[in-house]
């Protein structure tokens, strides 16, 4: 693996775990854990449950996008060459990368009926 590649993946985990950390530290249970006098969650036994539902919305979201990525990345590159050497393919390569592009959607319609159904 070149410098390069390392350090774009390095930039990308450190995000994806800095988001990860603002969507745990901005959740309701600890926003309400911090509000409270007593330090406990006000929430009543859904608190957690809350917590770990907005998590997994944005762990959907963003190991979607992530893999969306990738996938986009490997396709488009293989696109180009085929396109290069037959033009005739465009149309089809297009629908190749939209496809991988469309794992990203899917991340997101999950991420969403996650959270409606948090309420």
């Amino acid at each position: 693996m070149n410098p390069r590649t390392k350090f774009a993946l390095a930039v990308t985990l450190f995000s994806a775990l800095l988001a990860l950390g603002a969507t745990v530290s901005l959740s309701p249970p600890a926003l309400a854990a911090a509000a409270s006098p007593m330090g406990g969650a006000v929430l009543g036994p859904s608190g957690d449950a809350v917590g770990w539902g907005y998590l997994a919305a944005a762990l959907a979201t963003g190991l979607s996008s992530l893999a969306a990525g990738y996938a986009v990345a490997n396709v488009g590159s293989a696109a180009i060459g085929a396109v290069t050497e037959k033009p005739e393919l465009l149309g089809r390569m297009l629908i190749l990368v939209g496809l991988a592009e469309g794992i990203a959607i899917y991340g997101l319609i999950i991420s969403i009926l996650i959270l409606n159904r948090l309420g």
